[in-house]
């Protein structure tokens, strides 16, 4: 067979197990490539293994049967390049099983600084048949896949930050913790900080976004792939995988699960049964822990919260002072004024950084100059801001016009007149703060980038 050594070919492989065979072509792949199988690419394998056709395939992963055979397509061609064969659906699992003269490593093997790839000893089923009873079994090894996560960059100025999620998490034994705030505010590196310090506690951490997946079943299969992927349950679900080992789920931009134009905590039909997937999570006893990183908090975790000390959210607060470095890299002047622009961008380390690249182009780096506009002026900001301002309701869209509109911040009992009715404009207030639009205050106010844009917008 061209491309792959027949040494060991006698070996009887006609019994040979599926997971024995995603994991051998997971192996060979990312050995390759540098790149592991994605959760449909293990479906279609699986199911072709199991004589399914690309229709069945797509029904029980709720896709549509031509992105199924599109990724089967791609992914034949991959092993048809890495295998020196032809493969094709008809003849693919001959062809492994031709190719597998040799078990999948039984060790975790380290891939990186990030990624380890799970393997078998976490399974006592899965022990070598040749090994004796009384050989004492070693420790499972830790398993983290941070192949989806960011780069790490060393995160400065978020040591309280840090602290406190260290505690919630590793000391009070969190199950759920949400990390909420506008875009660009660092909730992203923030907790990809806190995993590279707390990572040696968990034996495995999964690292996803919601974009990647279509549905929540996509999104649960590929959590379980990778937390039991031998399960000897017949039907495994993911709070018995959190009991039998300690987890940490990271799962970035939970906004993508809401549909937007209503009041925030309303799913998209596709992740309808989200909420008892978290209330589940939260309610019931185990070890590990789910990072929630999304604009909006959900109404399970404000419900959650409420009843349970083992669900928290943290608004991730802007860096205040803290952000003049930023400003300092980029050679901006006038420091005495630093602190005045840091305040009208709430401290938003992603707003600062684009603010900062406008006053270097428009006024030749002068802070003073730039806040002596007579407009504040948002520049490439702007496309951020809209996608906020696109999701919110038509209710919420006019409590904001009017809020822009007053010359100071207004109390909560001044509702404007005949605009909207007494319920929408308390669900309102509450929805915009639950997407940290909104100060939370008894006093309503704007951050002045919101209000700027909002009354930048032509309706």
């Amino acid at each position: 067979m061209g491309g792959v050594s027949t040494q060991n070919y006698n070996l009887n492989l006609a019994g040979m197990e599926i997971q024995e065979a995603l994991q051998w072509t997971d192996k060979l792949i990312f050995t390759r490539t540098g790149k592991h199988l994605d959760s449909l690419q293990r479906a279609i394998v699986e199911g072709v293994w199991e004589g399914k056709g690309y229709k069945d395939i797509s029904d029980e992963y709720h896709c549509s049967s031509d992105h199924v055979r599109k990724s089967a397509s791609e992914l034949w061609k991959l092993l048809s390049d890495l295998l020196g064969e032809d493969v094709k659906k008809k003849n693919v699992r001959s062809l492994l099983e031709n190719g597998m003269f040799y078990s999948f490593n039984n060790t975790g093997v380290q891939i990186g600084n990030n990624i380890n790839v799970c393997s078998d000893r976490h399974n006592p089923s899965k022990i070598p048949r040749n090994r004796s009873p009384s050989t004492p079994s070693k420790p499972p090894q830790p398993c983290h896949n941070l192949s989806q996560a960011p780069e790490y960059p060393k995160l400065q100025n978020r040591t309280e930050e840090l602290a406190t999620l260290k505690q919630w998490i590793l000391e009070e034994k969190s199950r759920i913790v949400t990390l909420t705030g506008l875009s660009g505010m660092g909730k992203t590196a923030l907790a990809r900080q806190l995993v590279e310090d707390i990572k040696d506690n968990f034996d495995r951490i999964l690292w996803h976004s919601h974009r990647q997946f279509t549905t929540l079943n996509a999104l649960k299969t590929n959590i379980l792939e990778f937390l039991a992927p031998s399960s000897s349950s017949q039907n495994p679900v993911i709070l018995e995988s959190l009991r039998n080992h300690r987890c940490l789920i990271i799962l970035d931009d939970f906004h993508e699960t809401l549909t937007p134009g209503e009041f925030v905590g309303n799913y998209r039909p596709e992740y309808e049964k989200y909420g008892q997937f978290l209330q589940a999570i939260g309610q019931f006893p185990h070890n590990s822990c789910l990072l929630l990183l999304t604009w909006e908090k959900p109404l399970e975790i404000a419900t959650l919260e409420t009843e349970n000390p083992y669900c928290k959210t943290f608004p991730v607060p802007g860096l205040g002072d803290l952000a003049t470095p930023l400003l300092k890299q980029r050679q901006l002047q006038d420091p005495r004024k630093w602190s005045d622009l840091i305040q009208l961008y709430n401290g938003n380390p992603l707003w600062l950084k684009i603010i900062a690249s406008t006053i270097l182009d428009l006024f030749n780096g002068s802070v003073q100059q730039f806040l002596a506009y007579p407009t504040l002026f948002l520049g490439d900001l702007e496309p951020i801001l809209k996608q906020h301002y696109q999701r919110i309701s038509e209710s919420e869209k006019i409590l904001l016009h009017w809020l822009a509109n007053q010359e100071k911040p207004v109390e909560i009992s001044q509702k404007p007149p005949d605009l909207l009715s007494d319920s929408d404009f308390l669900k309102a207030i509450q929805s915009l703060q639950k997407r940290s639009l909104l100060e939370k205050s008894p006093i309503l106010s704007l951050q002045p980038a919101i209000e700027q844009y909002v009354k930048n917008w032509i309706p």
